[in-house]
Order: structure tokens, then C-alpha cells, then sequence
């Protein structure tokens, strides 16, 4: 090449593109499994949502841009009156389920929560069945959406397994606006040129930086920026079905591409990587791994890493209850990644600090018995300093085998252990928890707690009939594939 002019010849789309495009527009799912836990995913994530129009923070975020806008065979939002535009409805969506954390999770390289992907699913596909049914043709039944979660879990989780975006300071939501790209062109009917099209624009977006999850600056973005990556993924989509053009070499193009701008460097030393760590791996191919093995968090709305010590806390709350002046110490034994991700000390500046710290939301159960949203408010640290007179006394050790352990394809473990030691030199057992309830080795124990949840989400917004209705709709997976989606959504609404 000439240093005076680049060689103009335009490559093909670059092979993961087109991995993701032929899984999302040719993969047949097949696993009884999937489609199953498909359908708890959908009540889960619904549930979650509802919960969250209790807080004022969320819904300040809900409704059109433009107050009293009225758009034909708009989408809903569950639990509100509103009916939106499907990119201002994914926003919606996606930012009422993710609210509380209290969603499923996927925990490998990357960490994320798959269904938020549903706030571009249900958006989209609301809008579609309306619009269908207006034009004399058939609705949009809720197979579809079953489909589009298990191909957006399997889209964002993959990509998740080796990929570490969080290690270049990057936020895993660039995998929901990929995945809720994919799916919402597949919904819209695309082709493969419009889907390429389509996910090569996710790429080549500006993406968010990981700033809002980590201390000093944790904030409530991350509430909400899951809402702001579906919608962006149903307005890429759009675009795509417009004509628009992609741009093929988005990841490998030198010096432009995505590799070299933002997947080159270490985070903290701006270290260049080895060569072969630049650009992604795809250990497996895309099928139905991912919501087979999706993990619902089912007792506590905490990160995901904490689960098991909220739970272990849980546990040791009777023996420290009566004895919080005599303690000594709390060992809390855990993970790399808690420790990376979780572990602060310092002031809790609000409730999404603090549903981000690791040793806040292993006081709270120690002290109280039980990890509840409303725990994380202002006013509940407030009214009880001997929370943060508990955080000053834990200490955060790893543990090596629950490290490795969480990484190993068969177990994937989220391990913690709590011991509490008291001034007279007695101590609690170390009680350790290495699967939460929700984790696949505990799915036959947490499925009707799954469902329990769920009910009692629903009890927070509707009346016992409409709550009823809802939940025959949902309680066979044969009833709930066949039904329209728009009549889905009214029972919500």
C-alpha cells in the first residue's frame, strides 16, 4: 500500500457478523428445554419489571418524549398506561426489568443479563401483532417471542464466554444492543443483507463505558442503560430495513475497526494484548446453550456474585442477631470476579452503590434476616449505621478453587462462604454457599420459587383476577406459544 492512498476493496462482512447473522435467521431450536426455560425467563423478567414501577427513580424515565403522544398500534409497557413508539418502548422496557438487578444473569468472561434483551423483544413484537391484526392479517403469536429470547440469550451469552469487554473498560450492554439488534431485524422480517447491515451498525456505535457500575462512580445508569441498549438495538434494526447500508470489516478493518480502536489494549496499563487476544473467540457454535443455562436470580434482587452470600448470611442471621456488638470479624471467602467487581469500602453514595457492594448486601442479611430492593434507599441506610459499623469489620479473602471453578464449563459456580468471629473468641460455622437458587444444579428446587416470585410481582400492580389470568396464560408452554402477543400484553397493561 501506498503511504498516499488507501487500497479501496470493499471485503465481505466479517465472519462473526455473518456467524450471528445465519444463527439468528436459520437456527431451528429444538431443546424441550430451552423453550421451557424460555417461559419461566418471560415471567421472571415480567415480574421484575413490575416490581421496579414501585420506586418514583424508575418511572421518572417511563412515557413518550413528547407528553400526550399518541401512536397507532403502539407498544405497551407493562404496568403503565403508555403506548409508545417501539424504540421508546424497548427503552422502557428494558429499563423497568433491569431496575431492581433482580433479572437473570449470565456469569462467565463477560458477565450480563440476557433478558434485558426482552425490552426490544416484547416492543417490537407488541407492535407488530397490533399492526398485523390491523391490516387483516394473522397476529404475531407469543412463539415468536419465546424464540427471539432463547436466540438473544444464546447471541449475548456466547459472545460472553471468552470475550471480556469489562478487562478493556467497556459495559456488557454492547452485547444486549447486538443481540436486541439481531432479534428485532429477525422480528421485522429482515434478510440477510438487512441483518448484516443491521449488527454491523451495533458494532460500529459508540459503546458505553463501564464507569457507572465501579466505585467512586457507581450510579444508577446501570439501571437504566439496558433500556437505552435494546432501544438502540430496535432503532438500528429499522434503519437496516430502510435500505441502509452496512459496513462490512466493522471488528478486523485496521486502525477504524473495533478491534484495533477498542479491543487491543489491556484496561489499566493500555498494554497492547497478544495478537491472538484482539479480536473475539467463539468457543462453541450458537445453539441452545445459553437459556439452558441461564441463571435466575430468585431471593435476593443483588449482583449476581453476592447471591450466594446473601444467602449464607441468611443462614448465619439467627446465631448473630442478638450479638452484633460482640463481633469481632466476618470473613467473607469468595471469587475473583466478586472482588474485581463488588468488594469497596468507603461511603455508599446511593441505592445503586450499594446493591453493588458486596460486603453491604452480606450486613444487611447478617443484621436483618433478608436482602429486599427496598434495603438499598437512602433512607433505610440512613436509619441504621450499625450496617456500615458491620462493613468495616469484614474482610475479603479468594479463594483459588472458587475462582477456577466459576470459569469451568460444567460447574460455573458463584461461590461464597461466611464466618462470623466474636470478641470472646467463639465463631459462627463457616457457612459457604457455592450454587444459588436459580443456578441449573438447583433449577428443580428454584423453579416454583421462580413462580411464587412472579405472583407476588404481579400482586404489586394487578387485581387478584387479572393476576389469575395472567398466570394461566403462562402456566403451560403449549397455552402461551399459540397465544397472539397483543392479547398477551393487554392482560399486563
Amino acid at each position: 500500500m501506498s503511504a498516499t492512498y488507501d487500497l479501496n476493496e470493499r471485503p465481505d462482512y466479517d465472519d462473526v457478523l455473518q456467524q450471528i447473522a445465519d444463527y439468528a435467521l436459520d437456527y431451528r431450536i429444538e431443546s424441550e428445554e430451552a423453550w421451557e426455560t424460555a417461559r419461566y425467563c418471560l415471567m421472571d423478567t415480567l415480574g421484575c419489571g413490575l416490581l421496579a414501577l414501585r420506586f418514583p427513580e424508575c418511572t421518572k424515565h417511563l412515557g413518550p418524549l413528547v407528553e400526550g403522544t399518541i401512536v397507532p398500534h403502539g407498544a405497551r409497557v407493562p404496568g403503565t398506561p403508555y403506548r409508545l413508539d417501539p424504540v421508546k418502548a424497548a427503552w422502557d422496557i428494558g429499563c423497568i426489568v433491569r431496575w431492581l438487578d433482580y433479572n437473570d444473569t449470565w456469569l462467565a468472561a463477560e458477565w450480563g443479563h440476557p433478558s434485558d434483551n426482552l425490552g426490544a423483544i416484547l416492543a417490537v413484537a407488541d407492535h407488530i401483532s397490533q399492526k398485523r391484526v390491523a391490516d387483516g392479517q394473522a397476529p404475531l403469536a407469543m412463539k415468536a417471542v419465546l424464540e427471539a429470547m432463547i436466540l438473544a440469550h444464546e447471541i449475548q451469552g456466547v459472545l460472553a464466554l471468552e470475550n471480556s469487554f469489562n478487562r478493556v473498560g467497556l459495559d456488557h450492554v454492547v452485547l444486549v444492543k447486538v443481540a436486541s439488534t439481531a432479534v428485532s431485524a429477525k422480528l421485522m422480517g429482515a434478510n440477510r443483507e438487512q441483518m448484516l447491515s443491521a449488527l454491523s451498525h451495533a458494532w460500529v456505535d459508540g459503546q458505553a463505558l463501564r464507569t457507572y457500575r465501579h466505585a467512586p462512580n457507581a450510579g444508577s445508569r446501570k439501571s437504566w442503560a439496558a433500556g437505552d441498549a435494546t432501544s438502540r438495538g430496535v432503532r438500528l434494526a429499522d434503519i437496516a430495513m430502510r435500505g441502509e447500508m452496512g459496513i462490512p470489516g466493522v471488528l478486523t478493518a485496521p486502525q477504524w475497526g473495533f478491534y484495533d480502536v477498542l479491543f487491543s489494549k489491556t484496561n489499566r496499563d493500555q498494554a497492547l494484548k497478544p495478537e491472538s487476544s484482539r479480536s473475539f473467540a467463539l468457543p462453541q457454535p450458537f445453539g441452545s446453550y445459553v437459556m439452558e443455562n441461564i441463571l435466575f436470580k430468585i431471593s435476593f434482587p443483588a449482583e449476581f456474585h453476592a447471591q450466594t452470600a446473601a444467602e449464607a448470611a441468611v443462614s448465619l442471621h439467627p446465631q448473630v442477631k442478638g450479638r452484633l456488638d460482640d463481633i469481632d470479624r466476618v470473613e467473607i471467602t469468595t471469587h475473583e470476579s466478586a472482588i474485581r467487581i463488588i468488594s469497596k469500602q468507603g461511603k455508599l453514595a446511593n441505592p445503586a452503590d450499594r446493591d453493588h457492594c458486596l460486603q453491604y448486601m452480606t450486613a444487611v442479611p447478617l443484621i436483618f434476616g433478608n436482602l429486599t430492593a427496598e434495603h438499598y434507599e437512602d433512607s433505610f441506610h440512613q436509619a441504621h449505621p450499625e450496617i456500615d459499623r458491620l462493613r468495616d469489620k469484614m474482610q475479603v479473602i479468594e479463594d483459588e478453587r472458587y475462582t477456577r471453578e466459576y470459569l469451568e464449563a460444567d460447574k460455573r459456580s458463584i461461590a461464597n462462604a461466611i464466618q462470623v468471629f466474636f470478641k470472646d473468641g467463639s465463631s459462627t460455622d463457616k457457612v459457604a454457599v457455592e450454587y444459588p437458587i436459580g443456578h441449573r444444579r438447583r433449577r428443580k428446587e428454584g423453579m416454583p420459587l421462580l413462580v411464587e416470585k412472579f405472583r407476588a410481582n404481579l400482586q404489586t400492580r394487578f387485581p387478584a383476577r387479572q393476576c389469575d389470568a395472567i398466570m394461566d396464560s403462562c402456566g403451560s408452554l403449549g397455552r402461551l406459544e399459540v397465544m397472539p402477543v397483543h392479547e398477551f400484553v393487554s392482560y399486563l397493561t
